[in-house]
């Protein structure tokens, strides 16, 4: 070849190889554009925990990347998945640069910041799935130029703003799901127009207005949630023509309206049924049975009415709620559905039908749904025991029974449910012992057996249980003493109430070990000896109450450790000594009630103490402290010893303390006119502070009819203002002319000198003096209570409180305040005193308001002690009626002795005239009818016809998700005006005693509480 020959071919050589260098370079370019978008990936991510992207280096190419897959001919990266990998940081802008991309799968990580609008770049992408991260901002609008979407997951994020309307473009939707962000607006009608769509979902936002109408063309759509917005209006019927749908869920919204009849043929294929919390009202349709694909029906807190249909073809049922819809009446027919469930016991996991207003007894064959883990049927009027084979159902992990009316013993068979952790069954009539076999549920944490009549002790064997957090076994008739193996080193305990009950004996120190506890209640029984040190070392616990106990001795030094309190009543104990200055420096202490003890000194100044609000310490002998304490100023140090003895009495008067209450009943009248007999008393009892007839004279403005706040037959009582630290005082002025008023003066005093009770009225002194005219004068003077009586509020003839007429309306809770206040009162006179205490003139002028609405019992004048021989159900013969007519006993009128039962009967009437505001005397009384009959006959159906009418003038009941909660107000009227019936029986052997009385109106408030608003019915 020659030399020119080969310089040619070396020239056509090189052109060759230099076009197919050109070529292979333009190929990878795309390769290096999503190698540097992958790499730009990785510097973004903050923290990787796992190591997921440890591999992306150059050693291998980018194509083998963990959680990177790419296309076979060009080698282009066509999905990025990232799922469950713990990354976290922002997602960077250059993921727009991978063109070829069809997934992008990030779910289950942390990355945050907003998402990036270069993905709107992405035309070929069908998949983008960010679930559950911790993406911000609005929702990108460049999303929507990603033509191809088949999938887009943005729940569980924090994404804000409205759904953007420039998605409507994407048309080839399938799944589409936004739940758990903060969006807001109107979810959009164009949605309708995804007639792909097979997934929806918008729950968990803030979305308002009304289900679009034109949902109905997604004829595809087999899950549909809306759930958890604050959505309107009626549901359009062409949603339940939807055939296509396996799960609709509307969970807590406003949604009114009816199911349609039809709804079993309608939807045969459905699945999920989840409408609790909204609107619903009308019939359950009988059609629902046809649905036999159903898994799970929650139909609860709608207002659902009606007898509750079967449910047998419902063989595939898991979960099963009707819970809080006004479906019983009462009656013992009302759980016959409940068989129907058998079909489903081998399948049914969740049987929740509690507040139904259902009768009827428990039913035996529930030990037949073996495969149960969930059982609340509380709140209903279920009757009968708990069956001992109740301890088939091996798998129950939730039985809730509570407030029904169920009796019998609490089957030892619980005892052998495994798996059991929440065990509530108090407020019924369970009696007998608590079985030691409780300690066998190793997994139980809460336990709830409050307001039962159990009695013996507590088992010590519940400190076995590990796990138990909550303990409540308040109001029964529990005795012996607190079990220290109650509270071993180990315990999991953060709420203890043992609560009126009759527990005796010593505090146990082993309590100390219990050092998650956050509240611990013992009041109300019979507990004794000094506190121990080791409550100190509880450093977590916020409320604390030993009131009503006989502790003695001093309050330990270790309670200034216990700086999280917010609640410590050491009231009615034996404690003495000084108010620890440390409760001051507890910042977090809110209500501090040391009333009625023994303690003694100067009230510290600092921290709780500068709010007198605040602290309670009534019934001590204590001075200084704030003004408005109003206790005398201590003396000085060099003072105090060289105090005569009349010095240190005046000192002790002054301070108005319960010693005042001791001292009234024996006071000597000596008269240097008309040759008159003193009064004479038992030796025992000391001087009053003296108050002469020109002292009250004075007070009264000269006993001006201006001044006049009340009046009996016995006396007058007048608002007066009195010289000195008394201030101003109501005034009892005894009608001496009047037959037997001094004979109530004296049995006034002798009551009120042997009582404490913060519900019991507190008297200041009296006046044993001769008037202008040298007659006889007596007096008694009482703290003022500046909301006067009961009376004056529910009939609205006061003068002396200063309120306009219109404002004094007592909202229901206050109601149940009151009666529960009333109650309380009569149940320490009953059962608290070593002799028992008959009132004998129970009624709502002798109930008077502080100003905090606090009840104070007033008017001891026709009481009566019994004799200690003597049971509740005979005492001392009485002479003529006793009491008020209509409030008065009727056994009373015929001569029977005095009794509780004539307190309970007064009781019962008093509260059905709280809550009718119609008094026994009123004009439906005539012709025979009383006013227990007029109520009796009226219950349940016409509740809402004599309930006191300015109960519901409130515009809480205007919207119509309060409408449905009013049948949870008028069902807590109901049980109300039952209490007052069975307090009122005309046969003192049939009425209710005042211990059960008591555990019924506390449940009423507890509901009445978590009703919230609602449930308190604002003025």
């Amino acid at each position: 070849m020659s030399s020119s020959s080969l310089l040619v071919l070396r020239a056509i050589s090189y052109v060759f190889f230099t076009f197919l260098l050109c070529n292979t370079s333009l190929s990878e370019l795309g390769n290096y554009t999503d190698y540097q978008a992958l790499l730009s990936l990785r510097a973004s991510i903050a923290k990787d925990p796992l190591q997921f992207t440890a591999s992306w280096n150059e050693s291998i190419h980018f194509c083998e990347w963990v959680g990177i897959t790419c296309g076979r001919k060009h080698k282009r990266v066509t999905k990025v998945d990232f799922h469950s990998s713990k990354l976290q940081g922002p997602l960077s802008p250059s993921v727009g640069n991978l063109s070829f991309l069809t997934e992008l799968v990030l779910y289950n990580n942390s990355f945050r910041g907003t998402i990036p609008n270069e993905i709107g770049k992405l035309r070929r992408l069908q998949v983008l799935d960010l679930t559950n991260n911790s993406f911000s901002g609005e929702i990108p609008k460049t999303i929507s130029l990603c033509f191809n979407l088949v999938n887009l997951g943005l729940s569980r994020n924090n994404l804000t703003g409205k759904f953007p309307l420039e998605f409507q473009s994407m048309l080839k939707l399938q799944y589409l799901d936004v739940s758990e962000n903060n969006l807001v607006g109107e979810i959009p009608a164009y949605i309708a127009n995804f007639t792909s769509l097979h997934s929806l979902s918008f729950s968990d936002n803030n979305f308002v207005g009304e289900v679009p109408t034109s949902f109905g063309k997604l004829v595809k759509l087999s899950y549909l949630s809306l759930g958890f917005n604050n959505l309107s209006g009626t549901l359009p019927t062409s949603i339940f023509n939807l055939s296509s749908l396996k799960s609709l869920v509307l969970s807590e919204n406003r949604i009114r309206g009816y199911l349609p009849s039809s709804i079993g043929s309608t939807l045969p294929n459905l699945e999920y049924f989840n409408i609790y919390s909204n609107l619903f009202i009308g019939p359950l349709p009988n059609s629902m049975s046809n649905i036999t694909k159903l898994r799970e029906l929650d139909v609860a807190y709608n207002g659902f009415t009606g007898r509750v249909p079967t449910f047998s073809q419902l063989k595939q049922l898991q979960y099963f709620g009707l819970s809080s819809n006004p479906l019983g009446d009462g009656k013992s027919t009302d759980l016959d559905f409940t068989f129907s469930l058998l079909n489903s016991s081998a399948t049914l996991r969740s049987l929740l039908f509690h507040s139904c207003n259902f009768g009827g007894v428990f039913p035996k064959y529930i030990a037949n749904f073996t495969r149960l883990m969930g059982l609340t049927m509380y709140g209903n009027l279920i009757y009968g025991n708990i069956p001992n084979e109740i301890h088939l159902l091996g798998d129950l992990e939730l039985l809730d029974l509570t407030r029904n009316q169920l009796n019998g013993t609490i089957p030892t068979t619980i005892g052998r449910l495994p798996k059991l952790y929440v065990l509530e069954i108090g407020e019924n009539k369970f009696s007998g012992e608590i079985p030691t076999s409780l300690g066998n549920l190793s997994m139980l944490s809460i336990l709830y057996l409050s307001s039962n009549n159990l009695l013996g002790s507590i088992p010590s064997s519940l400190g076995k249980s590990m796990f138990l957090s909550i303990l409540g076994l308040s109001k029964n008739n529990l005795t012996g003493h607190l079990p220290k193996e109650l509270f071993p080193p180990t315990s999991s305990l953060v709420k203890v109430d043992l609560s009126y009950n009759c527990i005796s004996g010593p505090f146990p120190s082993e309590i100390g070990g219990l050092k998650i506890l956050v509240l611990l209640d013992l009041s109300n029984n019979r507990l004794s000896g000094t506190l121990p040190s080791s409550l100190g070392t509880i450093s977590g616990l916020i409320d604390l109450n030993i009131s009503f106990n006989f502790f003695n001795g001093v309050i330990p030094h270790s309670f200034s450790s216990l700086k999280s309190l917010q609640n410590l009543d050491l009231s009615s104990n034996n404690f003495t000594g000084k108010i620890p200055k440390f409760f001051g420096e507890l910042q977090y202490l809110e209500q501090l009630n040391l009333s009625f003890n023994h303690l003694e000194g100067e009230i510290p100044s600092k921290g709780i103490f500068k709010n007198w609000t605040e602290v309670e310490v009534n019934g001590n002998n204590l001075c200084g402290g704030i003004p408005q304490f109003g206790l005398p100023t201590c003396p000085r140090e060099g003072e105090r010893q060289h105090l005569s003895h009349s010095q240190k009495l005046a000192i002790l008067f002054s301070s108005g303390t319960l010693i005042l209450l001791i001292i009234v009943a024996l006071i000597v009248l000596i008269y240097k006119q008309k040759n008159k007999q003193p009064l004479t008393l038992d030796a025992t009892t000391e001087f009053m502070p003296k108050l002469s007839y020109w002292d009250i004279q004075k007070a009264t403005n000269e006993f001006s009819k201006s001044n006049i706040i009340g009046f009996g037959k016995f006396s007058t009582v007048y608002k007066g203002i009195l010289d000195g630290s008394l201030g101003i005082v109501a005034i009892k002025v005894f009608k001496l002319q009047v037959r037997g008023a001094s004979k109530s003066f004296l049995a006034e005093c002798e009551a009120l000198r042997q009582i404490k009770h913060r519900n019991l009225v507190k008297i200041l002194t009296a006046c044993c003096s001769i008037d202008h005219e040298g007659n006889d004068f007596l007096a008694i003077v009482y703290e003022y209570m500046i909301n006067g009586s009961l009376d004056n509020w529910l009939h609205n003839h006061s003068k002396d409180t200063g309120e306009n007429k219109d404002s004094m309306i007592l909202n229901l809770l206050q109601r149940v305040n009151i009666a529960i206040d009333v109650v309380n009162a009569l149940d320490y006179l009953h059962n608290h005193l070593e002799t028992c205490l008959v009132h004998c003139d129970l009624k709502p002028s002798n109930i008077l308001l502080d100003g905090d609405l606090v009840v104070h019992v007033a008017d001891f004048g026709l009481a009566k002690f019994l004799p200690t021989e003597v049971t509740s159900n005979q005492a001392s013969s009485s002479t003529g009626i006793k009491g008020t007519f209509g409030y008065a006993a009727p056994e009373y009128g015929m001569g029977s002795d005095l009794s509780t039962f004539g307190d309970m009967y007064s009781y019962g009437i008093l509260l059905l005239e709280i809550f009718t505001n119609k008094s026994p005397t009123s004009d439906i009384c005539n012709n025979g009818l009383t006013l227990h009959n007029y109520v009796r006959m009226s219950m349940p159906e016409k509740v809402t016809e004599i309930v006191d009418p300015k109960l519901f003038h409130n515009k809480a009941y205007a919207t119509p998700k309060s409408l449905v909660l009013q049948n949870h107000i008028i069902e807590c009227l109901v049980s109300i005006f039952k209490i007052g019936i069975a307090c009122s029986m005309e046969l003192p052997r049939d009425r209710m005693s005042i211990g059960n009385a008591v555990k019924e109106l506390h449940s009423i408030k507890d509901t009445l509480v978590e009703l919230g608003d609602i449930g308190t019915i604002p003025r």
